[in-house]
């Protein structure tokens, strides 16, 4: 029997039907409220997470201390720790072979700093996107291993048997990728998503895996009456690796991001600060501005630029060196967003002429550049909730990236048709793969792709389904509260951000933006709330709250503050709204 619907709203004005959270949860929320005597929206913010009462304290004050594992847990942590400590012994040649996204510089960044610290120095190695491909290749990895005498590949290697055999020196492999059912011959293969591991850290991305690795090191120097360097100044790079490659934000990484934040808003790190100066971050570092201000930025030198404009970013000491890559990625940025958007046009188009009603949502194209094809694929799966995959073709190689959304292991999926022969080449992790197949094998691998995730349930639930953490009256979105929400954050993957529905209220001025529409509510009661509706022309909603006439409306939406001219309010930034 289907619930009933939120509000009533089986319907609204963007044609989605509101969920609320159903008896046990707001059962949850009551006894939250009961026993630690908190605001009701934070206790249903946490109810929505499944915390208990008695636990509710702990998980609003995360403890790194506590919720770290013990590195040693994971399969051959050892021998990892073990190789980095003895080439730093023997001050031996270094080098670290990274993938060319957020995760991967950070990755070398972490191990390069690490080193650095304790004066040595390592050569990093990003490969060339385009003339090179995703992970370890053979004459890289041949050339490194001349030069070399140990190379770590961060966040990519899992798969690449032969490149890791053609090395001709020791390989450790610092990954979070699904790996196959045989591993490659490196001397160790620190990976949560190893088919032999419990499964327990499967959510940690490289950067936290290095982390890991760099913690056990730390101790072993310890043991050895050493002084290690400081690993928590390092967690702004975790931090943003974390939140770039969506990892979910549960358990230790939601520490991991939270303790980041608190660093990265120091400002020491010379790389970040001239990236956020130049991208004009005026506010204190948050979730989003991970994901959507400085992760971008940071790509866009292994997306359509130099591979490792990033990875030097992140590594470096000088701010000089730093100012200059900023801008550098920067202007890199603003060219990606171009390139991106005649893409997405015609991916778009292409989905929606397919159905985005499907298990999976894809579109392939001639000539749409590599280094864009995965923010389009994350842009179709915003839009339909549905797992999504971009192609782009040069001449009969297409090379693919796709997204997925909670709940469905796109990963996996990928994976088992490489392992079928319906692609050249595919692997991933739970949210995003990479693929590469020929134009033959297009039609046949989309085919069986949508099949297996239609049997994950990938078109269970879609973009028709709103859910709401609970409901509010205006006057109760005090600044005070948005404050304390915060505290059941940070949000993002697996761990969305609270959205309360407010009943009833009357729009009493509208004041249009560039692409948003800024509103004041009525809820009655003299209660008053501003909102915010951005990009309010793409859809329905602008134009029916641009001229709402005496309607009155069931608005839905999150809350934050507003920062402007030395004032702070809130706001809710609406996403979606229903005529009462």
């Amino acid at each position: 029997m289907t619930a009933r619907a939120f509000l009533d709203v089986t319907h609204s004005i963007t044609g989605r039907r509101w969920v609320g959270p159903d008896l046990g949860g707001e059962r949850l929320a009551e006894a939250i409220v009961q026993a630690t005597g908190l605001p009701l929206a934070l206790c249903q913010t946490l109810a929505a997470r499944q915390v208990d009462p008695d636990q509710a304290a702990t998980f609003l004050n995360p403890v790194l201390r506590d919720l770290l594992p013990d590195p040693l847990t994971l399969r051959d942590m050892d021998k990892a720790a073990a190789r980095l400590l003895a080439a730093l012994q023997r001050r031996e040649r270094i080098a670290v072979f990274a993938d060319y996204d957020v995760d991967g510089g950070a990755s070398a960044a972490l191990l390069q700093v690490w080193l650095r610290d304790l004066g040595h120095v390592a050569t990093i190695y990003i490969p060339d996107r385009i003339d090179e491909g995703y992970g370890p290749n053979v004459a890289a990895m041949q050339a490194l291993g001349q030069t070399h005498d140990v190379i770590f590949c961060v966040d990519c290697g899992t798969l690449s048997h032969g490149p890791i055999a053609a090395a001709g020196c020791d390989v450790v492999v610092l990954d979070h990728h699904l790996g196959g059912e045989t591993l490659p011959p490196a001397l160790a293969v620190v990976n949560p998503n190893r088919q032999d591991e419990t499964g327990d850290l499967a959510h940690l991305c490289a950067a936290g895996v290095v982390f890991l690795v760099l913690v056990e090191a730390n101790r072993r120097l310890r043991a050895d009456g050493r002084t290690g360097p400081d690993l928590m100044a390092m967690l702004d790079l975790v931090a943003l690796a974390t939140v770039a490659d969506v990892a979910p934000l549960i358990g230790v990484n939601r520490a991991l991001v939270r303790q980041g934040l608190k660093v990265m808003a120091r400002r020491e790190r010379p790389g970040l600060r001239a990236l956020a100066d130049v991208a004009r971050m005026d506010a204190a570092p948050s979730v989003y501005a991970l994901g959507f201000v400085l992760g971008p930025r940071v790509n866009a030198g292994g997306r359509i630029g130099q591979a490792d404009l990033g990875a030097r970013l992140l590594a470096t000491a000088d701010p000089r060196e730093a100012d200059a890559l900023a801008a550098r990625l920067d202007t890199l940025n603003e060219e990606r967003r171009v390139i991106e958007a005649a893409v997405r046009t015609e991916a778009l188009s292409q989905a929606e002429a397919r159905g985005l009603e499907a298990p999976l949502v894809w579109a392939a194209g001639d000539g749409w550049h590599p280094g864009v094809v995965g923010i389009v694929a994350a842009r179709l799966k915003e839009h339909a909730h549905r797992p999504a995959v971009v192609i782009g073709f040069d001449g009969d190689d297409g090379k693919g990236s796709a997204r997925s959304i909670p709940g469905v292991d796109l990963g996996a999926a990928v994976h088992r048709l490489a392992a079928e022969g319906l692609l050249v080449k595919g692997g991933g992790h739970k949210m995003a793969a990479g693929l590469s197949l020929t134009r033959a094998q297009l039609r046949p691998a989309m085919a069986r792709l949508s099949d297996l995730l239609a049997r994950q349930a990938a078109a269970a639930t879609g973009a028709r389904d709103l859910v709401l953490t609970g409901l509010m009256m205006p006057g109760a979105a005090t600044a005070e509260l948005v404050d304390q929400l915060e505290l059941a954050g940070p949000f993002g993957a697996a761990a969305p951000a609270p959205r309360f529905a407010f009943p009833s209220v009357a729009v009493t001025s509208q004041r249009m933006g560039e692409t948003h529409l800024r509103l004041q509510l009525d809820g009655g009661a003299g209660a008053r709330l501003e909102a915010v509706l951005f990009a309010a022309f793409d859809g329905p909603l602008g134009p029916a709250l641009a001229d709402p006439g005496r309607r009155r409306f069931h608005l839905a939406g999150r809350l934050d503050l507003n920062h402007w001219g030395g004032r702070t309010r809130v706001q809710l930034r609406i996403e979606d709204a229903a005529f009462t």
